[in-house]
């Protein structure tokens, strides 16, 4: 009981920043190409507490963080909030800003896994202690949760960020084809979940770039 708890108490704040960073930046992409609606729903702003989504925020990260501490399970840690709305119909080029509203998340879990990983250095060359080594297992998993949502979003899948890029860059016509796709986006990443192909193709981005951030970072 006391590693569960010490385990969620290391990876609540890295999860909630993670996950609420992302849709605010949609939203504030999304205004900045001419669409209010995030901004008239009050969803740009940094309270975690307008993007929380009791299910996806914290169920789901806390249901699979109890299993990997129970059980040692190894897992693929995920989560989601509240959707930013955007009407992409507002959009001064609807076609083309889709690209920039969709990439400001995964940027922004980019930047964030940037930040842990050099709170991660300064951590590492602090002296030992008690303080240290939580801070320096928070930052790593900051490291971690951001490189995953950065990782799974953009994977070309609608409704995913990655599918609606795809979508900004398609031909029209074939672009109009392929959000078809997006009622069945869903189900297909559950698919791909419990099958294992989703850790098959992500686990090896997710490391290839945590390998790039020791060598930036020197640890």
């Amino acid at each position: 009981m006391d590693s569960l708890i010490s385990t969620l108490a290391i990876w609540a704040l890295p999860v909630v920043l993670a996950i609420t960073l992302h849709e605010a930046a949609h939203g504030y992409v999304a205004r900045h190409f001419g669409d209010p609606t995030a901004h008239l729903a009050g969803r740009i702003t940094l309270n975690p507490l307008r993007h929380i989504d009791p299910v996806g925020t914290i169920l789901v990260p806390a249901g699979i963080l109890a299993l990997s501490a129970l059980a040692g399970a190894g897992g693929i840690l995920f989560g989601w909030a509240k959707p930013v709305p955007v009407n992409f119909g507002r959009l001064r080029n609807p076609k083309g800003d889709m690209l920039w509203v969709a990439a400001a998340g995964p940027f922004v879990n980019f930047l964030m896994a940037l930040g842990w990983a050099l709170l991660f250095r300064l951590a590492a060359g602090a002296e030992p202690g008690a303080y240290s080594l939580a801070l320096l297992k928070m930052a790593d998993a900051g490291i971690q949760i951001n490189v995953v949502l950065m990782a799974l979003n953009l994977l070309p899948i609608p409704p995913l960020d990655g599918g609606r890029i795809a979508v900004s860059l398609l031909p029209d016509r074939l672009a109009w084809q392929y959000a078809r796709l997006e009622p069945y986006g869903f189900p297909i990443l559950l698919v791909l979940l419990f099958t294992g192909v989703l850790g098959t193709l992500l686990w090896p981005l997710i490391a290839a770039f945590r390998y790039l951030l020791s060598i930036l970072f020197g640890f």
